[in-house]
């Protein structure tokens, strides 16, 4: 394969297709033939409209990885939904996103087309939730709320993230955590990896100054260190809504939502806010 004509990594999301704006965007996306999408996360609440984009991306893309968000995951309320709840729900939308080609966190990692110096290398698709540690410590669990609630509203999660048939989704996390290193673990000692989870990975790169006290739901303690543990050249999140790249140890680290409505330039289009994450050693 030569160089000119290798497919490009691209990543986005936060997409927020509950907006009819952010909805009408994407159909403006063009096609970008043979090259791979990362869709973050955070897509739509609404089973049919994640249908919907996935089949729109599919046709612009030859190849698309998805992982949830905590939108994604909420139970559907709606009268006469079918009331998935938990990891039911994740389940669900794991076939529905298999249904329509993309590749899951409950699929073989994919080899990315083109080894580096000779190294292969593998874009992993998580599924690893949060636990609350990224709450101060000294902060009781059961204190939480109240200790948000003096600067802001609790998130919905705690409404709508059910994680039956866990009894937490402190639970939850840790055996999704446990299930991802049991599988990173078996690559390759000499692969490669770009890691993409909808959660940071990393607590030192959250920058939400407009509602600080979000913290404990924005990932994991247990994940500061996976970008050394398992060889990673990219780690693509999203979440917070603050677009930007990190370096740490020699890592490429992206937040690559689009967000809501006010926080992107519809003029601008979509496509403008895909982050280009093709795996590269540093310097080139």
């Amino acid at each position: 394969m030569s160089a000119t004509s290798r497919p490009r990594l691209w990543a986005i999301s936060d997409l927020h297709l509950a907006s009819e704006v952010n909805r009408t965007a994407l159909a403006d996306i063009p096609d970008h033939g043979d090259d791979w999408l990362i869709l973050g996360g955070d897509i739509a609440e609404r089973e049919e409209v994640l249908v919907d984009a996935l089949d729109v991306l599919g046709r612009r893309f030859g190849t698309l990885i998805w992982v949830p968000g905590n939108h994604d995951l909420w139970t559907d309320r709606r009268p006469g939904a079918v009331a998935r709840r938990g990891d039911a729900r994740y389940s669900h939308l794991v076939e529905l996103a298999r249904a329509a080609g993309a590749v899951t966190p409950e699929d073989p990692f994919p080899r990315w087309p083109a080894d580096l110096k000779g190294a292969p290398v593998y874009v992993v698709p998580l599924f690893l939730l949060y636990d609350y540690s990224f709450r101060p410590d000294g902060l009781p669990l059961d204190e939480m709320k109240d200790w948000v609630r003096q600067k802001h509203a609790v998130p919905v999660d705690e409404l709508l993230l059910d994680p039956a048939p866990f009894a937490s989704r402190a639970e939850w996390c840790a055996a999704r955590c446990a299930q991802a290193e049991a599988r990173l673990s078996c690559l390759p000692p000499d692969a490669k990896t770009v890691l993409i989870n909808h959660w940071p990975m990393r607590e030192d790169l959250i920058r939400i100054p407009r509602v600080p006290r979000f913290l404990p739901w924005c990932g994991t303690r247990r994940t500061h260190d996976w970008h050394r543990r398992y060889r990673a050249l990219e780690v693509v999140t999203g979440h917070l809504h603050t677009r930007r790249t990190d370096f740490i140890d020699g890592t490429r680290f992206h937040e690559v939502s689009l967000g809501y409505p006010r926080q992107w330039d519809q003029d601008k289009g979509i496509a403008a806010y895909l982050k280009d994450v093709t795996p590269q050693t540093r310097g080139g």
